[in-house]
């Protein structure tokens, strides 16, 4: 009797430390979505103080859960090109930058082989003519709360659990928020294009765009799961207990930044939770995210992070029709 007694405090316990666990990091997620996407930040436009102050904030993160720099930096400046006059811009070449660091793998041969993980942080500033604005004749704050504030607030609850892992994975990953998606891919492409490491060293992308609007089949959208060795099965098996549902593409790559790295023959996988009447207007805003919805969709992702930088098989690219 008191063998059985003790097992029940075990499992209340553990059901009540993994209630806490979702809780706090819903709570997180919203800590992040709230900053990234109040009318202070005025949609992070590339080339504004507001967009650099969104890197910023991603820098302080990125070296609090301890990564480690590129080239004694956490930024990867570059120029993306604005037709003069948009967001109140004077100038046609704007600077911003990427945020990227890395934790080393724990395995001393698979540590030079790297998982990389990211979320663009730009969006659409003030909106208005020549922009991507759905609503063009609204020059108003967009502030793009799931897009794709949700996606940098699953970055950066991901970093925080790889963080406390007492054994980090065998490879190395690289966490890495974008900038300039919004115009085209511009920063995913530049950091293809100028990468860190070697290129054959980047195995597998994974990239989170538009994941605060968890619908109430929770549904997880996922394209790309079939470019790497089983990751089909592999996004199934991860399904149990998850309090998800996804729905796995093994082909269908997307619109996305991770669509730079599939292009460069580097298998890549895309999160989102699906489109909204929202999207690219002002009305994208906090009040509308699933805050609940993206720590699970954390969670997911973290698992799935993990599982693929601990892959016991050779991570080799799968092209897709």
């Amino acid at each position: 009797m008191k063998v059985l007694k003790n097992i029940i405090i075990l499992v209340s316990f553990f059901f009540l430390s993994t209630i806490s666990n979702a809780q706090n990091m819903a709570q997180t997620f919203y800590k992040h979505d709230k900053y990234l996407s109040s009318d202070k930040m005025e949609g992070r436009f590339p080339g504004t103080k507001q967009n650099n102050k969104a890197a910023v904030y991603i820098q302080k993160h990125f070296k609090k859960y301890g990564l480690k720099e590129f080239s004694n930096s956490y930024y990867q400046p570059f120029k993306v090109f604005i037709k003069e006059g948009i967001n109140k811009m004077k100038s046609d070449s704007v600077a911003t930058q990427n945020v990227v660091g890395y934790i080393e793998g724990s395995d001393p041969v698979l540590k030079n082989e790297y998982i990389v993980i990211g979320a663009h942080y730009d969006h659409w500033g003030w909106g208005g003519q020549g922009s991507g604005s759905k609503k063009k004749e609204a020059f108003a704050i967009h502030n793009g709360a799931d897009d794709n504030a949700s996606g940098v607030s699953a970055l950066l609850c991901i970093l925080e659990e790889v963080s406390m892992m007492k054994v980090k994975p065998k490879r190395s990953i690289i966490f890495i928020s974008f900038s300039g998606e919004e115009e085209g891919l511009i920063g995913s492409k530049y950091f293809v294009n100028h990468l860190p490491v070697a290129k054959e060293a980047v195995k597998v992308m994974l990239n989170m765009d538009m994941v605060g609007r968890l619908n109430d089949k929770k549904e997880l959208y996922m394209g790309g799961a079939g470019t790497f060795p089983n990751g089909v099965e592999l996004m199934k098996k991860l399904q149990i207990n998850s309090g998800l549902n996804p729905v796995i593409h093994a082909g269908d790559v997307g619109g996305s930044d991770h669509v730079s790295f599939y292009k460069e023959s580097i298998s890549a996988v895309g999160f989102h939770t699906g489109g909204h009447p929202q999207y690219h207007t002002p009305d994208d805003d906090i009040d509308l995210i699933n805050f609940e919805g993206g720590a699970l969709v954390s969670k997911y992702i973290f698992n799935v992070l993990t599982a693929i930088a601990n892959y016991n098989e050779d991570l080799v690219f799968i092209k897709q029709n």
